[in-house]
């Protein structure tokens, strides 16, 4: 860490550089807009090589400050991470996409959004906003009022790339889909059965949460945080509450840090379970989705039994935890989960040898190491293509580092290598909740020192803090910014499936159109954390 600060001090060929904050492992390095290629530029040759947790626009020009890029990035092996800020901005900002592929769609937004222009993207196509927006419409601007685009809007149809040469076809797939899964539009770009490319098309259903919570208190935030995406409100829920807990000089208790682990463990065991037996509904496999589902159904009963929500959905808050349950329920919850796990150890052997199974998912769906290194691709879909990056192994929060993670890795990048590591990181977690609720029985709701928020604790205003936590698909990540009356000024929220959507296109080519239900399963990217 202190070669990285002494480089940005001293280094000539970076003029204008400042650092504004270091401490807690975590520095803030004020940057020219026109020297962010350069400096990100230096931070990619490091080996290891950092990683993307968030890109973060924002409109501080009530500030004096103009439009401002906070770019975040981790440095694993260093354990400390460093945010970049160009501010100044006016209308347009140089495009990072090129040195660093995972900035495409964040930029994008930006562009969409606020209105300004990433220039030398290779891809300036609007993202978010589709056809039938008006121009200069950027609804998170300030001076842009929530409600503004209701009469504004008028519906328009979607532009794709033509297919053209004897032979191609377009195969174009939703955006509405059989079942309950939110809109997303696929085309299909074949010759026979083989597909040649794939475009995605997303963000039909974007709710504006980010705009919608502008304006709101911490707990209000908190309410709509927590319902971006059913499947990891923990996690969103402990990202956005660790952004807040930066702010204060709160200290969080043992036993707080406890149950939340044990509650991310819930989460992340329920979601590896169901989308286990979601991958067998991707070919059919119907007994292995069965007992995929079965699994899941009586882990979320559990979850709705002891802890109040099927989704465990209420009981993470800002400097506390809600509930905490008593010994006599901790030796219940344990019972039920040593049950469970040796039901998951019966049925999942059925899957791993199954010769139709495996001839579907080995070498289907192959996501290249470089390409997921490029495009900042997280949780069990970069594990499987052989980079371990676990944030509960990089990064000690909570009570990770006693529980000694180690990333789940397999090196081939198939849907059958995404599906080995959610078996394994499934086992963990079996394993990592036997432990931790081992130590729960000693603890009652009345031993618990954070029973009650911390509703006046003094909260920093005007400086960023961001809270990361690995979910069931990977990073999910809170940015975070209070005014002067400790009401949200800008939340900004990267979600793990927003960070691997990007990866799924370049996974179809060389397979066939029938493959992608097994592709897409593989991944189990959530629509709705894009559409935040």
């Amino acid at each position: 860490m202190q070669g990285l600060r002494d480089f940005l001090q001293s280094y000539n060929s970076f003029p204008g550089i400042k650092i504004v904050e270091w401490e807690r492992q975590e520095g803030l390095v004020e940057v020219p807009p026109s020297g962010l290629a350069d400096v990100l530029t230096y931070c990619l040759d490091m080996n290891p090589r950092p990683t993307w947790l968030t890109h973060v626009v924002n409109d501080e020009r009530q500030l004096g400050n103009g439009f401002c890029l906070y770019l975040v990035l981790h440095f694993p092996g260093r354990d400390f991470s460093l945010t970049l800020v160009a501010k100044g901005i006016n209308d347009e900002f140089p495009s990072l996409a090129l040195i660093f592929p995972a900035l495409n769609w964040s930029e994008r937004e930006a562009q969409d959004l606020f209105g300004l222009i990433a220039v030398g993207h290779p891809d300036p196509r609007p993202l978010v906003l589709h056809p039938g927006w008006p121009k200069e419409f950027y609804p998170m601007r300030k001076d842009c009022k929530a409600g503004e685009e209701r009469k504004e809007f008028k519906r328009a149809p979607l532009v794709f790339p033509e297919a053209q040469g004897e032979g191609l076809f377009e195969v174009p797939v939703g955006p509405i889909h059989a079942g309950i899964i939110e809109p997303g539009h696929f085309r299909f770009y074949t010759i026979g059965e083989a597909v040649l490319h794939l475009e995605a098309q997303l963000f039909y259903t974007h709710k504006g949460v980010e705009k919608l919570l502008e304006g709101k208190s911490i707990e209000e935030g908190l309410r709509i945080i927590e319902r971006v995406c059913g499947v990891c409100t923990v996690s969103h829920a402990l990202a956005y509450s660790e952004a807040v807990e930066k702010l204060t000089t709160f200290k969080v208790s043992r036993q707080t840090l406890l149950w939340r682990t044990i509650l991310a463990e819930l989460e992340r065991v329920y979601n590896h379970v169901g989308d286990i037996g979601n991958l067998c509904a991707g070919v059919g496999f119907a007994l292995g989705n069965a007992n995929g589902l079965q699994c899941k159904e009586k882990l979320q009963r559990l979850n709705l039994q002891f802890f109040g929500h099927r989704f465990l959905r209420g009981n993470v808050i800002p400097g506390g935890i809600k509930f905490i349950p008593e010994p006599k329920d901790s030796q219940a919850i344990l019972d039920r989960l040593l049950e469970l796990s040796s039901d998951f150890e019966a049925w999942i052997p059925l899957l791993l040898t199954h010769d139709g199974f495996r001839q579907r998912a080995v070498t289907t769906g192959v996501l290249k190491t470089e390409n997921a290194i490029d495009l900042g691709v997280t949780g069990p879909a970069a594990r499987a293509s052989g980079i371990p990056n676990d944030w509960r192994e990089l990064h000690a929060h909570l009570l990770y580092p006693e529980l000694n993670v180690k990333s789940m890795v397999e090196e081939d990048g198939d849907c059958w290598s995404r599906l080995v590591v959610r078996v394994k990181e499934a086992r963990e977690s079996f394993r990592f909740l036997e432990i931790l609720l081992q130590e729960g029985m000693k603890f009652s709701w009345h031993d618990n020192e954070n029973s009650i928020p911390f509703t006046n604790t003094k909260l920093r205003s005007w400086q960023p803090a961001w809270g990361c936590v690995e979910s069931p698909r990977g990073t999910d990540v809170v940015w975070l910014m209070l005014d002067e009356e400790a009401k949200i000024y800008r939340c900004r929220i990267r979600t793990a499936s927003y960070a691997n959507w990007p990866a799924v296109p370049l996974t179809v080519p060389g397979n066939i159109v029938p493959d992608f239900p097994l592709i897409n399963k593989s991944f189990e990217l959530c629509y709705s954390c894009c559409d935040r």
